[in-house]
């Protein structure tokens, strides 16, 4: 089922982030990162997102690979980060050291210049082996508003004018910044991760300008790193260990959602949804198994007398 789009683009409710199969934390093989992808057509997922920072591109050519031949999806990219040579190569580069397991042959530059915009979008179209993409988000230009501003924004949708990409966007983990691009620009889309979840609804004010704007909203990290994507809640909140503050609030939901017959995870999943600003509902997979969990997610219906309980039990704001 898809929803209302941007720049003719129909958003469906359930992403791909490709993240994962860029080797995020753990390398998988290119069998497994294509699997994972074809796992994902088999299941109906028609949005499909990464970066060149995932992986230092890795994401991007694994996915271009196992995408190749298909249509009737919509492709999502990023820019601001350049991918140039390190100056060493092979067991001398060693391994990245932004999260990703890959070899540090490359290295990323920031740039939100108008060229710096024009160069990363052309150097990810050839890792994809695609003409064009449908959305281009600018990511993460957290030091960078005004360069992002003035330079980035404007050469993207220079490029949506002329129809060589069909929506602009920006893709950030906080929701001050991407507020400005709303009341500022022409945008058409924002990712936000991590900001509107079950523990952290902080970018509710992103998320009512976006609606009043007519500006669709991926919801991206809606597990918030991993301390709501089990049954039982454990491990990180924004890629840092959870305090036990946070992981007893989790187990409180989760209690609450046990009694409704619904998982953690699937409660985390559907909820960005019941705003109407957010479209798209973003999950990172590495592996085939993960993506059909992901998918099963959203195939069971969760009803309004869950949210109704937490908002009662104080575990979720009004």
């Amino acid at each position: 089922m898809a929803t209302p789009g941007v720049g003719g683009v129909e958003l469906p409710r359930l992403g791909f982030g490709g993240a994962p199969i860029g080797n995020l934390f753990t390398a998988v093989t290119d069998d497994e990162a294509r699997a994972a992808v074809e796992a994902a057509w088999e299941a109906g997922v028609r949005l499909y997102d990464t970066a060149p920072h995932y992986g230092l591109g890795l994401s991007e050519r694994r996915l271009g690979a196992a995408l190749a031949g298909r249509s009737g999806h919509v492709l999502s990219t990023k820019v601001g980060r350049l991918l140039v040579p390190s100056g060493t190569a092979g067991e001398a580069a060693g391994r990245d050291d932004e999260g990703f397991d890959v070899p540090a042959d490359r290295r990323r530059v920031w740039d939100f210049s108008r060229d710096g915009v024009l160069r990363s979008l052309e150097e990810s179209l050839e890792r994809l082996g695609v003409p064009s993409v449908d959305i281009a988000l600018i990511h993460d230009p957290d030091g960078h508003p005004r360069e992002a501003l003035e330079e980035a924004y404007p050469a993207l949708a220079s490029l949506r004018d002329q129809g060589v990409i069909r929506a602009v966007g920006v893709g950030m983990n906080q929701w001050e910044l991407p507020a400005r691009f709303v009341r500022e620009t022409d945008i058409d889309v924002i990712m936000l991760a991590g900001r509107y979840t079950l523990l952290d609804q902080s970018g509710l004010p992103l998320l009512d300008a976006c609606a009043e704007r007519g500006v669709r909203v991926l919801a991206a990290g809606v597990f918030n790193s991993g301390l709501l994507a089990t049954d039982r809640p454990s491990g990180t909140f924004d890629y840092q260990p959870a305090s036990a503050e946070l992981v007893a609030r989790a187990g409180d939901i989760a209690a609450v959602c046990e009694r409704h017959g619904v998982t953690l995870p699937q409660a985390a999943a559907a909820f960005p949804l019941r705003h109407p600003a957010v479209a798209t509902v973003v999950l990172g997979a590495r592996s085939a198994t993960e993506v059909r969990r992901n998918a099963s997610l959203l195939d069971r219906p969760v009803t309004g007398e869950l949210w109704d309980d937490l908002i009662a039990e104080g575990l979720l704001a009004a």
